[in-house]
């Protein structure tokens, strides 16, 4: 039998292949919500996660506006309509002073004569917490109101008050503190504050500072990304796409190699908009057991086109409409639109914190910005590969050896298979197991059932070597990455009755929602529970877990109890039973930073 090889899907029929993929994925996994909203919400931004008696402290009170809505500036002015205002009580040791309001914008409306100073979107008030000598550790609260009248273009809703919870986590002198939101409290702060080190400060001093060292960072994570399998399964689609395609690219690889990493850039980027403006953790989306389920189906049928069983093709007419609205560099660039899908379930820890990160910043420019840098590092490698893969076809065909790379290539789109169900696999023995089998089925058919080049001595002894290197590993790798056996923190299953007798007990209590799909949750129970230091401070907790792997009623009802947006998600519990918001993780988190949060309710021993 021959086999083609060339690429197994047509060249012009593979953008409408993947805007098919696109259309069917984003109409399943992100459906349209209705959610109807507050006009008016208000969150409080911390500027650390402790505060040692005797300071002042920066911190800030996120205000969002729901559209289209405007809220009145904090002076009614000669319109005498109804003024804004933001109180904190004060308390014994504590206090929240210098409560100060942007600048508003000028609108006029219908109903006034002149232009009226509003608020809109989200804004920020500033403030400074004052802690007093002589208070005693612990997490305090305070409460607070936000007072405001909404109208919008052409009419005004009665004026409201919402009431403001406020969380002060009072810590030692001597507890180390991690500074939060610095991009918030960096960019203009007061020079008499001393609670800002000299770094912060001249850091300050630079314009765009901040902004642009986080950029580096997410540049270089986008880089790192590169190393993790993810990234292995768009290697042989880039280069098939662009070694076919480089007699209609002619002189302009270079350019399509640019809209190449746009498109996938783009794609991503959505992403993180949908997150910011949704606040919502979207990356446990991407751990879905049915999206998992359906990317590995989508990888084991390229890899069995890749082996040669059949041609991915779709209806001649579509495939003609793919011809003339999306050839040349629209083509290229909505191919790498689309690429994305294939690497979005696995993409670990770091693409999870930063939807977290977005979600919680609700700035959608930000959001957008983020995930396009992203995107660029993570897309650079394969664009720059993309542009010299358009030189392959200017190489000689040698038959043989290329069909059979061919199926190499489609047995690293098996092993990613194998990868992404992982998750879904409970025994850590069988997830091994499974690495094992798809290795030994690689290397007795790559290296003995393939017939391809049998008459061949050189390229046959290739082959065996590969076979026998691929066996072995089935073997060996296993092994070798068996989770070690060791003790971690002690769960037990979440229920109200242990939750009352832990109240009753006067216990603080740490709650972990967790799934098997949920990748950053597996590496927090092999990395952070198993932590010495973290056992130990687990023991004077009751430590509850809610198992969110498969849907419930009970899930659901504690999802909606606690605001559960995404896993690894957990939620710490005063001795009086009532949650303590600053202290919530939800996203992966080292050691170190649970060892700090639990620390904080852990009475000094």
């Amino acid at each position: 039998m021959r086999i083609d090889t060339s690429m197994c899907w047509s060249r012009k029929s593979l953008p409408a292949f993947y805007a098919l993929s696109l259309i069917l994925l984003t109409g399943i996994f992100f459906p349209a919500q209705s959610v109807q909203a507050a006009v008016a919400r208000v969150d409080m931004v911390q500027s650390r996660d402790g505060y040692p008696p005797e300071g002042e402290y920066p911190v800030a009170f996120s205000i969002h506006i729901a559209s289209p809505w405007y809220i009145h500036a904090t002076e009614a002015g000669e319109s005498g309509l109804y003024p804004t205002r933001l109180t904190i009580n004060a308390s014994p040791h504590i206090q929240v002073k210098d409560i100060t309001f942007p600048a508003a914008q000028q609108k006029t409306f219908s109903y006034t004569e002149a232009p009226v100073a509003v608020y809109s979107g989200n804004i920020l008030v500033r403030a400074t917490l004052v802690i007093e000598k002589d208070i005693p550790v612990g997490m305090y609260e305070i409460n607070g109101a936000l007072s405001y009248q909404a109208c919008s273009e052409d009419s005004c809703l009665p004026p409201e008050k919402v009431l403001i919870p406020v969380q002060i986590p009072v810590v030692s002198p001597e507890t180390p503190v991690t500074k939060l939101n610095r991009e918030v409290f960096v960019k203009d702060p007061d020079p008499k504050r001393e609670d800002f080190p000299p770094e912060d400060r001249a850091l300050a001093r630079q314009f765009g500072a901040g902004l642009w060292l986080t950029l580096l960072g997410v540049f270089l994570g986008g880089l790192a990304l590169n190393l993790t399998p993810c990234i292995y399964p768009l290697i042989p689609i880039t280069v098939s796409y662009f070694g076919g395609s480089g007699d209609r690219m002619g002189g302009h690889t270079v350019i399509h190699g640019v809209f190449y990493i746009l498109g996938l850039a783009f794609t991503n980027s959505i992403l993180g908009l949908a997150a910011s403006l949704s606040g919502n953790i979207l990356g446990a989306v991407l751990q879905n057991p049915i999206v998992l389920g359906v990317v590995a189906g989508i990888l084991v049928t390229l890899a069995f086109s890749f082996f040669g069983f059949w041609e991915l093709r779709i209806p001649a007419g579509l495939s003609g409409l793919a011809a003339r609205r999306f050839g040349g560099i629209l083509g290229t660039f909505f191919m790498g639109l689309t690429l994305g899908i294939v690497a979005a379930p696995c993409l670990g820890p770091f693409i999870l914190g930063l939807l977290t990160y977005v979600g919680q910043k609700g700035d959608p420019f930000l959001g957008f910005l983020y995930f396009f840098v992203l995107s660029i590092g993570m897309g650079l490698p394969l664009a720059v590969l993309a542009v010299f893969s358009g030189a392959v076809n200017k190489l000689p065909v040698s038959g043989v050896w290329m069909v059979w790379i061919r199926k190499a290539l489609g047995w690293v789109l098996m092993g990613m298979a194998g990868y992404l169900l992982q998750p879904l696999i409970h025994d850590p023995f069988l997830k091994q197991a499974l690495l094992g089998l798809i290795l030994l089925a690689a290397g007795l058919h790559l290296g003995w059932l393939d017939k391809e080049g049998k008459h061949l001595p050189v390229f046959s002894r290739i082959k065996k070597l590969v076979g026998v290197i691929l066996v072995a590993g089935a073997f060996i790798l296993p092994l070798m990455l068996m989770p070690p056996t060791s003790d971690g923190v002690d769960w037990v299953d979440y229920s109200s009755a242990r939750l009352t007798r832990a109240v009753e007990s006067e216990k603080p209590v740490m709650i972990d929602f967790y799934a098997d799909w949920c990748g950053p949750c597996k590496t927090m129970d092999r990395n952070v529970f198993t932590d010495p230091q973290v056992v130990k401070l687990s023991r004077h907790f009751v430590n509850l877990r809610v198992d969110l792997t498969t849907s419930h009623p009970e899930q659901e009802k504690l999802q909606a109890q606690y605001r559960i947006r995404g896993v690894p998600t957990v939620v710490f519990m005063d001795r009086k039973g009532k949650e303590v918001k600053p202290l919530r993780i939800e996203s992966y988190v080292p050691p170190s930073e649970l060892i700090q949060r639990m620390k904080q309710l852990v009475k000094p021993q």
